[in-house]
């Protein structure tokens, strides 16, 4: 006896929870070869409102919580990532039309990136931080601090490794995100949210919304109450002038990180196998110089 397939509809997962959008819309998810996959909530603006506030509500625990502890819960989602490693080679390989060897190798990387960053995590204060040498009896030192929110326009066409290479370090320094996830390839970061849910991380420290980048993008990057913006997303995301959405950002003095842009100063997406080195970390973390005195 034949059956139908259970077709899912993917959620937009903020705060900790996976909702509908409040526009009650949704779009069709294709494959890379034409084949309809899913349909996934389409985000809006409300939305998008709705996870900074639940990221602003998330930042002081996270924030506040050691960085072992961030070291620790970040090795923990790579263990669930890498306890679904099937499904996410199925999505991987969907959507971005890979074998599933190939995706197999997009998988495992984005497993080993986790674990990179969770590495770092105890590391980067000591790397960006100083003892500073001062004229007169004080101590001067000076340590790196959670920038805050930070909105995520995440790669279009890297749907999981390069998710988890923009998504990882934003948190591993003690920042909350807001994401808009890949808009012709979701369905890795809805599932990634579903490892999201299932590990350590506190709900409202990353939040996932299924859009097109161009709808949401300038509200995430003129909300008021968002401290950063990466733009790295803007590569291959049609409708979106990255320049005004820098100007948008700078309307409350936002640290904004702008794309990799080729020869001809067009948006590109980085080589995400590549080693990422520090540009992430060191790109939402501020600086704060305490002095205190010392002998009599």
């Amino acid at each position: 006896m034949s059956r139908l397939d259970v077709r899912k509809t993917y959620k937009l997962y903020i705060g900790g929870k996976f909702t509908r959008s409040e526009s009650g819309r949704s779009y069709a998810v294709q494959s890379a070869s034409g084949e309809f996959l899913a349909n996934a909530s389409m985000g809006s603006r409300k939305d998008v409102r709705d996870a900074v506030v639940a990221a602003r509500g998330a930042l002081g625990g996270w924030a506040g919580a050691t960085a072992y502890n961030r070291g620790q819960v970040l090795y923990r989602v790579a263990e669930v990532l890498e306890g679904r490693r099937a499904q996410f080679i199925d999505e991987v390989g969907a959507g971005e039309g890979l074998s599933a060897r190939a995706a197999g190798v997009v998988v495992d990387a984005a497993v080993d990136r986790l674990v990179w960053y969770a590495g770092w995590t105890d590391k980067i204060a000591q790397v960006l931080g100083n003892l500073n040498p001062v004229a007169g009896p004080f101590f001067n030192v000076s340590a790196p601090e959670p920038t805050g929110v930070v909105g995520v326009l995440a790669p279009q066409r890297s749907s999981l490794l390069g998710l988890v290479s923009v998504v990882a370090p934003v948190i591993a320094t003690g920042n909350t995100a807001v994401v808009v996830t890949s808009a012709a390839r979701p369905l890795p970061a809805v599932t990634f949210g579903e490892v999201l849910a299932t590990s350590d991380v506190p709900g409202g420290v990353v939040n996932l919304i299924t859009a097109q980048t161009a709808e949401v993008a300038p509200w995430l990057a003129a909300h008021r109450d968002v401290n950063a913006i990466d733009l790295t997303g803007v590569a291959g995301a049609d409708g979106i002038d990255w320049g005004a959405l820098e100007v948008a950002a700078a309307d409350n003095v936002k640290r904004v990180l702008r794309p990799a842009l080729d020869a001809g100063g067009a948006p590109v997406e980085p080589d995400w196998s590549a080693d990422p080195g520090l540009t992430r970390l060191r790109a939402f973390v501020e600086t704060k110089t305490v002095w205190h005195p010392k002998g009599l």
